[in-house]
């Protein structure tokens, strides 16, 4: 499989080499923002087995980091579950928008990818697709984002709860949640299409207006908004043209 040529010749090996590459950016913006989520479940007072599982069984760092706000208020279970519920509902949307790109892959590691699903992965994945639209190995670089984020979403995470009030209070992890959000925005502009650009700017534009919402919704609403708004222009211009011959051509992973 490894070394199994696509029909375009890009092998299996070269996009997952590739994902890495595009995700590498991603991960250094992450590993922040796990410890402050690591941090912040050590603080509401769960119990370090609980407080280390829910990275990896949520796996969802903005509604880990809203359920543990609505946890340390006392909020009923009732609505921790609601709100981790629509916050997550974007991925639903994300999986129907891959579904054409990663079908080939068989069933069982499907699944494996609906859990690894995350907003980078989706942004770097949506970039691929509409710059390099016949380029093969799309379940390989795929992979290559998903499963780097993983280890790097789990292992940060880990290492806050076990770190816990052990780190410098000066230290201000909390810039890192705002900061994985941007690195996306920016790559998406400036790598993505005129569908992306559209997305990107109401998405940010209404992230910045919706911030004063309770639970954290304001990503979510300005989730659904980018998402609606790139659909809109897409259907009312058409597909976007694609890349330049040189560009379509080129095999391998991207610089």
């Amino acid at each position: 499989m490894g070394g199994a040529p696509n029909g375009d010749g890009t092998t299996f090996a070269a996009g997952f080499r590739e994902g890495m590459r595009d995700a590498l950016p991603i991960m250094l913006a992450v590993t922040p923002f796990g410890l402050v989520v690591g941090v912040a479940a050590v603080e509401v007072g769960l119990p370090v087995a609980q407080a280390i599982g829910m990275s990896y069984i949520v796996y969802a760092g903005t509604a880990q980091l809203a359920a543990l706000q609505l946890i340390a208020v006392g909020s009923p279970v009732a609505v921790i579950l609601v709100t981790t519920l629509l916050l997550n509902l974007r991925f639903v949307l994300y999986s129907a928008a891959f579904a054409p790109h990663l079908r080939a892959a068989p069933g069982w590691l499907r699944v494996v990818m609906a859990f690894l699903m995350t907003d980078q992965s989706m942004a770097l994945g949506s970039q691929r697709y509409g710059r390099f639209p016949e380029r093969g190995a799309k379940v390989a670089h795929y992979l290559g984002v998903a499963v780097p984020m993983g280890v790097v979403w789990t292992t940060s995470s880990t290492l806050g709860v076990l770190l816990g009030a052990g780190l410098p209070t000066g230290l201000s992890l909390e810039f890192a949640v705002p900061l994985v959000f941007l690195t996306l925005w920016v790559v998406a502009m400036v790598r993505g299409t005129a569908p992306v650009w559209v997305a990107g700017a109401v998405a940010g534009g209404v992230a910045v207006l919706a911030r004063p919402l309770p639970f954290n919704l304001g990503l979510l609403v300005a989730a659904f908004a980018g998402i609606a708004a790139g659909l809109v222009w897409e259907t009312r211009r058409g597909p976007a043209p694609r890349p330049s011959g040189a560009a379509t051509a080129r095999r391998g992973p991207t610089p």
